[in-house]
């Protein structure tokens, strides 16, 4: 299948509970009243659009009602998707079109798929005819270092890695000035899985992207939150936490291939105005893509 068609059938789950249930909820209905749109409501809600962003749709959809621009129960998927569309779309351009040394920081908890996405963005940029490099900062989870290393031998990238239990902004210092000194075009550096109520570890990953400026000017270029799909809400608050510490720039939405969470990131982007950048739904290595905001709704509403 093509990448969209495997989007496709990652959205199934995330498609039955909320563009399934809404053409069910139209085809039984003849008129647009009260029930129907408090029926609406709660499936938005339930599909973990987010009680905020669901208000906000829901605002919108009614001013839409009362002005006469949807007239019918057929009118309101189309308006419903075109309105998801304009919340999840940014303009983001050639994402191979680096300045280097280009600097990404990945932030994220334990078991979100932040170890194997620095794969596949490394096997990624590696297409791009880019130099690439990994630093192996995430010195405290057994096996993080490896994992790494394992990755970069698969992609091509060098490593800078100190041993386990070592101090994580040594590693980030030691790689940005080797990715100076080595003419490296882009330098994705790992974290600590962090717990978020754990204060001393989200303030190493203010350090580390202290230090990671003192190596490079400018440095980290981008700070990407690896988000597991599977989550649901907990991404929300995930995100909520991780940007007091950190200036997020985008997210990496992992696990799309099969989760019923999958509307989630749409209440990331309305309430915290972060924009998903990237976008995985596999485990091979070209299962990572940029994020299409129109790509994304057509899929998830079976266009």
């Amino acid at each position: 299948m093509g990448f969209f068609d495997r989007l496709k059938a990652g959205l199934t789950k995330t498609r039955e509970k909320l563009a399934d249930k809404i053409d069910e909820l139209l085809n039984g209905s003849v008129k647009i009243d009260d029930e129907l749109l408090d029926e609406l409501e709660e499936t938005l809600i339930m599909s973990d659009v987010g009680t905020k962003t669901t208000e906000k749709l829901m605002e919108n959809l009614r001013k839409g009602v009362r002005k006469a621009e949807i007239n019918s129960p057929q009118d309101v998927k189309v308006f419903l998707s075109n309105q998801i569309r304009e919340i999840l779309a940014e303009e983001q351009g050639d994402m191979s079109a680096v300045e280097p040394p280009h600097v990404i920081l990945m932030i994220g908890v334990n078991g979100a798929g932040k170890t194997t996405t620095i794969g596949k963005l490394s096997a990624y940029y590696s297409e791009q005819g880019k130099k690439v490099m990994v630093a192996a900062a995430d010195t405290f989870r057994a096996g993080a270092i490896d994992q790494l290393e394992i990755w970069a031998e698969r992609t091509g990238a060098e490593i800078v890695k100190h041993s386990a239990g070592s101090n994580p902004s040594s590693v980030a210092l030691d790689a940005a000035r080797s990715a100076v000194a080595k003419k490296i075009d882009v330098l994705i550096v790992d974290t600590a899985g962090r717990l978020q109520n754990k204060f001393n570890l989200m303030e190493e990953l203010k350090k580390i992207n202290r230090i990671l400026g003192k190596g490079i000017s400018g440095a980290p270029h981008e700070v990407l939150l690896v988000l597991d799909a599977t989550t649901g809400q907990n991404a929300l608050r995930q995100a909520e936490l991780f940007s007091k510490s950190a200036e997020i720039t985008g997210i990496v939405l992992t696990k799309l291939d099969g989760t019923a969470k999958g509307g989630m990131i749409i209440g990331i982007k309305e309430e915290l105005n972060i924009p998903v950048k990237w976008i995985g739904v596999g485990e091979r290595l070209d299962d990572l893509r940029p994020f299409n905001a129109k790509e994304f709704a057509d899929a998830l509403f079976g266009l």
